[in-house]
C-alpha cells in the first residue's frame, strides 16, 4: 500500500510485518567501531527494503521470555543470493552491540520488518544527508544509490578511525565532522544549491532537531522536501523517531 501526501514528491510503502530467522554468514570488521554483518536464510525470499532509510528490527533473547528490539538500517540487500546485511556500531553499551562484537558465522539471528519505506526520488537536483555514526549505513547506501549526475551534499559525524571511503556515482562534497557542535556549525555556514533539493537528516534527537530547525528557518527548506529522524536519544534506551 502506497500513500503519496499533497504538495510531495515522497512515497510512503507499507509492508507486511514478518519475522524472520538468518543465520549470519559472513562478519567484516569496515573500522574499529563499525561491524558489517551479513546475514542468509530463505525466508529472505519476500524481504523488501525499498528505501536507504529503512530499519530492520533486530531481535534478541536476552533469556527472560521478552526479546529486545533494536532498529537497524538495510544496508545491502542481495534478493538473488538471500543475504541481508546490516552494519554495527561497537560502542559495547547495548545488548546489539554486545551480540555483533562476538558474532561468527553459523551464528543465528531474528529480524523483523521493515514496516514500511519513505521513498525519496532520484531525481531531485541536490540531495543534502547529514547524520553521525548512527546514520552512516543509510548514508552510505543513499551514495551508493544515487545515479551519475546527480549532486549530493554531505555533513557526517564521526570519529578519525571510523571514516571511510563512500561509493557514489554522484558529484559529492563531504564533510567530516568531529562532534555535534562541528556538524550544526557545518550546516548553518552551507549554502543550499539552487534547484529543487531534498535534505535527509538523521542521529541525535536533539541534534537532528536543531538541523530540521536550521534548514526551515534559516535556510528557507521547504519543509516537506526534510526528511529528519532522531535514531537515538542521548539518556534514553531505545529511542527511534520521525521529527517531520
Amino acid at each position: 500500500m502506497a500513500d503519496t501526501a499533497p504538495g510531495r514528491r515522497v512515497q510512503r510503502v507499507r509492508h507486511a510485518t514478518k519475522r524472520r530467522e538468518l543465520t549470519v554468514l559472513r562478519v567484516d570488521d569496515l573500522s574499529p567501531h563499525l561491524r558489517s554483518i551479513t546475514f542468509g536464510g530463505d525466508t529472505l525470499a519476500d524481504f523488501t527494503s525499498d528505501s536507504f532509510d529503512d530499519h530492520v528490527k533486530f531481535l534478541l533473547d536476552l533469556g527472560d521470555g521478552q526479546p529486545v528490539g533494536r532498529d537497524y538500517t538495510p544496508r545491502r540487500f542481495d534478493r538473488a543470493a538471500r543475504e541481508l546485511v546490516i552494519e554495527f556500531a561497537l560502542h559495547g553499551d547495548g545488548p546489539a552491540s554486545r551480540w555483533a562484537a562476538q558474532a561468527a558465522p553459523g551464528q543465528r539471528a531474528t529480524v523483523g520488518g521493515p514496516r514500511g519505506s519513505f521513498i525519496v526520488p532520484l531525481d531531485y537536483e541536490w540531495h543534502l544527508l547529514v547524520g553521525d555514526t548512527s546514520a552512516l549505513p543509510a548514508i552510505a547506501r543513499r551514495l551508493q544509490e544515487l545515479p551519475a549526475g546527480s549532486r549530493a551534499l554531505a555533513i557526517v559525524e564521526a570519529p578519525l578511525e571510523d571514516r571511510r571511503d563512500l561509493a557514489t556515482q554522484a558529484e559529492l562534497t563531504l564533510a567530516w565532522v568531529a562532534n555535534a557542535a562541528e556538524g550544526l556549525a557545518a550546516l548553518r555556514a552551507l549554502a543550499l544549491p539552487p534547484g529543487e533539493g531534498y535534505a535527509w537528516c538523521a542521529g541525535e534527537a536533539r541534534t537532528v532537531a536543531e538541523a530540521r530547525r536550521i534548514l526551515v528557518e534559516d535556510k528557507g527548506q521547504d519543509r516537506h522536501a526534510i526528511r529528519a529522524a532522531a535514531y537515538w536519544k542521548r539518556g534514553v534506551v531505545a529511542h527511534h523517531e520521525s521529527l517531520e
